[in-house]
């Protein structure tokens, strides 16, 4: 992130810090030009404002200082100056004027040999999201792209940044994954003093946030890499030793993964930072550390009487009964992802993000591959890990699967499109968005898939593989396209430009039911779920709330619109007792809906009926055509094992080698472990 290319070795940088504010291990700045200097104080806590002063040694005459628009990894301008405020500056004791040069963007004169220009301003922080900054009486977190104003000509020097607290704060704990140093000697013994870091530059100190509060915290050692877990927020029944001993599984698998049996990451130190909130999920990578958000009740708990969950091993017999719509799940999931970004986005990475421009949109092509990728292996390394078992796994496979096929913008929207505006599209999400765009995470991952289904088919090599070779060809740096397609060819034994021009630049369809079955599993179709039939996305929670329709469904034949509130059906063919001439006479009737489950139960047996919805103050009456068994309008698809793969499987005689036996489930579970 820092340098153009990265070779995959130890990175020099020293260990995260987590713990009581000044008890890590300090150690002496290295002598070195005085770079930018940040003192944040934590004061006025319940207006939650982080109050900041900048020392900038020897400044420029002009000197420009700048907020970022952006924080790497999350692709949407987000405009962090919007909560900067009060804004002033001295230069040598004196005070001197701010131009605005732009919305992020300010510029101090100074007199020719000024020694220490000083920079005063207050950010407003309560975001409780990783991507920003948060402050309460309870909890701080920032990311340094949200406070620490970059100073132009200055960004290659050190930074240190130093946290001051108050009363308010006592007993609270710092995490980040910067590196500690000895306080000057004017303030070793201050009461309120949480603690000062240096970065080797601002690219470093921008990717590197923190956790401040009360929090529980523990550490475990990968491949002679220290890793450290914080977790705040945690409910009194919280399992922390299941979930440290489950992420550490998760590190061992994706450390094998990158790294074989006895090579070393390219890191000596890793911090997860988990908020655990009444809701909320979602997760931020960086180069040595991760901030993750999830809701409080998807952590692990403790049994009733509070004794630590016995300690699973890797056997399959012994694999947590984990399913595919737990909240434990998707946490591990997440865990996983962050983790594998490590290597997949934060070292190799897009040529375009060789350096980073924190004042504007950096497009790339590529986050199919980063982050599509990354979703492919993230649950893969749970099932490698031992943490999910195969039918969680496909489940969770499935999941996607229709996540996409049920999404009408991927026949219109290719993956590159819709990486290169993620910008645009992918972050500013819309009632149109099912309509006009594909995620590059979903299908992105079924690329994956595909592509190592079709590798695996092919006897040459695996997606692992590859993945591994793109690396070290790199050295954990910048990457084009190209680099792909070669190292594929190279790892595979022909060319797969076709593929990648078909399901990357295209808008078909991928052939996954046919690479599926050549793995031995089966693509069996049923009847979607009456939303995906209708299609619609609702919301239930005040009423029935219309918020997407899906381009060329039923609700969209009918006129139904994002906004509309459902509030009743009209009915035919519902017998009112009456008789005519010898025959019973059936009239509409018309019933109050507030979920579909209401409208599913009031339209049983019709074929057609009529929506009831408010949209601007009118009341309309939509003829709708309703679903039948007989013809759905959708389906989902579900995998399982076929059964001859299965009854192969049970039946096998004792493996042959060592490598037979690493996947006893060949030829499925070939994925389940490295070719």
């Amino acid at each position: 992130m820092t340098t153009a290319s990265r070779a995959p070795s130890n990175d020099p940088a020293p260990p995260a810090s987590a713990g009581p504010a000044g008890t890590a291990t300090a150690t002496a700045a290295p002598a070195q030009p005085p770079g930018p200097r940040y003192v944040v104080e934590l004061i006025e806590l319940h207006a939650h404002l982080y109050t900041l002063t900048l020392h900038i040694s020897q400044p420029a005459r002009q000197q420009r200082v700048s907020l970022p628009v952006w924080i790497p990894g999350s692709y949407l301008v987000r405009e962090f100056a919007q909560h900067l405020h009060g804004l002033c500056a001295d230069c040598d004791g004196h005070a001197v004027p701010l131009r605005q040069l732009n919305k992020n963007t300010w510029e101090a004169p100074t007199p020719a040999g000024a020694q220490l220009l000083r920079l005063r301003y207050q950010v407003y922080a309560y975001d409780a999201s990783v991507r920003s900054a948060w402050l309460d009486a309870e909890r701080g977190f920032f990311n340094p792209t949200s406070l620490c104003l970059r100073v132009h000509g200055q960004q290659a020097r050190s930074h240190t940044l130093e946290l001051w607290g108050s009363a308010a704060t006592q007993g609270w704990q710092v995490a980040t994954a910067l590196a500690p140093i000895a306080p000057d000697a004017a303030h070793a013994d201050a009461p309120h003093r949480l603690g000062r870091w240096q970065a080797a530059d601002y690219d470093q100190l921008a990717d590197s946030p923190f956790e401040l509060g009360r929090f529980w915290s523990a550490a475990f050692c990968v491949r002679g890499v220290a890793h450290r877990l914080v977790v705040s927020g945690a409910g009194p029944g919280f399992d922390g030793s299941r979930l440290l001993r489950d992420t550490q599984a998760i590190c061992q698998a994706g450390i094998e993964f990158w790294h074989g049996a006895h090579e070393a990451p390219p890191f000596d130190h890793y911090l997860f930072m988990l908020n655990a909130r009444h809701e909320g999920y979602g997760g931020l990578e960086h180069r040595h550390s991760t901030a993750l958000i999830c809701r409080r009740a998807d952590l692990p708990q403790l049994p009733l009487g509070g004794a630590p969950a016995p300690a699973l091993t890797a056997t399959a017999a012994q694999v947590p009964a984990l399913g595919a719509s737990d909240g434990y799940t998707s946490l591990l999931g997440l865990i996983s992802h962050e983790y594998f970004h490590a290597w997949h986005v934060k070292r190799l990475r897009p040529a375009e993000f060789s350096r980073y421009d924190y004042d504007g949109e950096q497009h790339t092509e590529l986050l199919w591959l980063f982050e599509g990728f990354t979703s492919y292996y993230d649950d893969l390394l749970l099932l490698r890990a031992g943490l999910i078992d195969e039918a969680c796994y496909l489940q969770l496979l499935a999941k996607t699967l229709n996540q996409v096929l049920h999404s009408p913008g991927r026949l219109v929207h290719s993956l590159a499109q819709s990486s290169f505006e993620a910008w645009t599209k992918y972050y500013r999400v819309s009632e149109n968005s099912p309509n006009a765009t594909v995620s590059y995470y979903a299908k992105g991952s079924l690329v994956a898939l595909a592509l190592d289904l079709q590798l695996r088919a092919e006897g040459r090599s695996s997606l692992d593989a590859v993945l591994r070779t793109l690396y070290q060809r790199g050295q954990g740096g910048p990457m084009h396209e190209a680099d792909l397609l070669a190292v594929l060819e190279q790892c595979g034994g022909r060319s797969y430009a076709p593929e990648i021009a078909a399901w990357v630049h295209g808008c078909a369809d991928l052939p996954l039911p046919e690479l599926l079955r050549t793995q031995g599993m089966d693509w069996l179709t049923e009847p979607a779920p009456l939303t995906q039939q209708l299609g619609l996305r609702v919301s239930e929670s005040e009423g029935l709330l219309i918020k997407n329709v899906l381009r060329g469904s039923l609700a969209e034949q009918a006129g139904l619109a994002a906004g509309d509130e459902w509030l009743g059906l009209e009915v035919g063919g519902a017998s009112n007792g009456c008789t005519r001439n010898g025959n019973t006479h059936a009239t509409p009737s018309a019933w109050r809906v507030r979920t579909l489950d209401d409208a599913a139960r009031h339209a049983h047996g019709q074929t057609s009926v009529v929506a009831l919805v408010a949209r601007d103050g009118r009341l309309l009456r939509l003829p709708l055509r309703w679903p039948t068994p007989e013809q759905p309008q959708a389906l989902t698809v579900r995998l399982q094992r076929l059964a001859a793969a299965a009854t192969a499987t049970a039946a096998s005689p004792p493996p042959a080698s060592p490598d037979q036996a690493a996947r006893p489930d060949a030829p499925w579970h070939r994925l389940a472990g490295a070719l």
